[in-house]
Parts: C-alpha cells; structure tokens; sequence
C-alpha cells in the first residue's frame, strides 16, 4: 500500500500545463493508493469558497475540474487531505467538502504506512523571516477573514494581485536564509511531536535533509513547486519491515504509474 503527498501547485487560470498535468496525476498516478495529501498552496491564491459561483473567472473553472476529480478519488477508496498554504488559506469548508476531502490543522502528526510523521505547509517554520510571519498571525485571524470574506468579490481578487505583487518584490529584497526554514523551529517541532520524520512543501526547495533530533538521526523531506514540465511528490511505500518516503520529480507528460 502506498500514500501521495504533493504541495505547492500553485494551480491558477495562468497555468494550464500545470493544471492539466494535475488533472492527470489525479486520474493516473493517484488512485489505489491509501491517501493523498495536499500540504498546501493547491492554488496560487483563493479569496473564497464564493470563488466556484463567479464561472467568469478562469479560476472557478480550474477549482471545478480539481473538484470532480478529487471528490472521484475519494469516493474509489483514497483518502484525500488538505492543508492550508500562504496562499490558499481561505479554503473553506464548502470547497473541502465538494472534494469530499479532510481539511488538516497546520500542524499535522500522522501514521502514514505504519510510520510516524509531522506534516506541515512549512511556512510556519521560517520564523526568520518576520514581516512574514506578522502577516500570518494576522491572516489566520478569525476575524481578519470574515472581514475579508465580507468584502466584495472583485474586491478581493484585486487585493489578492496586490498583495502576491507586494510578496514579490518584498522577497527579491530578502536574503535566501530568511525564506529558508528556521533548523531551530524545525527540531522543536519534531521533539514536540515526538517524531524523526517531516514532510512539508513553502519553500520551493525540494531536497531531504538528514539532521538529529533528541539524539537520534533524523530526516526532513521537502516537496518540491510544479511548473509547466515537472512536478513533484512523495510517496510513502509498506515494505515488509518498514515503510521508505521517496521524494520524486517527473514529467508532466510522464507520469508515475503509481
């Protein structure tokens, strides 16, 4: 038996390799396995689960297509997971529950093929990088987003293309390290947790980095981002004695079989 994990798709009307390589993951490499897992940032930006009413925007479509194709998987026997990123936070209940999926908390300890593992979006982890991390304490506020959410659609659309251009330049002025996970943030996370495994994605920076937590050696998987010819997964595979992530890229014109 085998789970999928995958993050930061980054799934938008401006990306249509993607989006299709996505639709096919889900159609050809997903199903049969146990569980699939979406550690965030599935879109480049979500403003609301009002978003699927709006078919004149190209994003509403794509969320359809993810929808039908996520609410299959689950209803063939794979579980499906969410998990909120930095840029699709405000997926709500109505969104998560059309896939007929499972929204996750931030932090998230898990048994995945009989192993223990801590899942994260990973953003929470560069601590480093404060006007960052601000934001987010501001943006996970209960009551920062129902105001948002009460905001005119267009409205917010348009302070979503504000904010991801003020991301950008903000980041082209900040030093690697800052956006990098914090390796302090990290081991006090896994010793909390009680746990030598972490998968998360945010940082665009797929690798598996070995480290030792409370002692004993320990290892950290980075998903990494799609683009238009690759993407990337783990996938988590029972073996007789003990069960082995692998962090894999591939073409989105082809895909693992399983």
């Amino acid at each position: 038996m085998r789970t999928l994990l995958v993050a930061d798709l980054h799934l938008s009307g401006d990306t249509p390799d993607i989006n299709q390589g996505f639709y096919r993951y889900l159609e050809h490499t997903a199903p049969g396995a146990n569980a699939l897992y979406i550690l965030g940032d599935l879109f480049d930006a979500w403003i609301g689960d009002d978003l699927l009413d709006d078919n004149t925007q190209p994003l509403s479509g794509v969320a359809q297509e993810v929808i039908k194709r996520l609410r299959k998987l689950s209803s063939d026997g794979t579980a499906v997971y969410l998990m909120h990123g930095n840029r699709d936070f405000l997926l709500g209940e109505r969104f998560v529950n059309a896939c007929q999926a499972m929204l996750l908390p931030d932090i998230e300890e898990v048994e995945l093929e009989g192993m223990p593992v801590v899942l994260l979006h990973g953003d929470s982890l560069c601590t480093q990088d404060e006007a960052y991390m601000a934001f987010r304490q501001q943006s996970r506020n209960p009551e920062w987003q129902a105001h948002m959410l009460a905001l005119p659609l267009e409205q917010r659309l348009a302070l979503a293309k504000s904010l991801r251009a003020q991301s950008g330049e903000a980041n082209a002025n900040k030093a690697e390290a800052i956006m990098d996970v914090t390796q302090q943030e990290v081991i006090r996370v896994m010793e909390s947790c009680g746990v030598t495994t972490m998968i998360h994605g945010h940082t665009h920076r797929p690798r598996v980095h070995d480290l030792t937590v409370e002692e004993v050696p320990a290892k950290r998987y980075v998903l990494g981002d799609w683009d238009a010819q690759h993407g990337w997964d783990i996938v988590i595979e029972r073996s007789e004695q003990t069960a082995t992530p692998r962090l894999r890229q591939f073409a989105l014109t082809a895909l693992p079989d399983a």
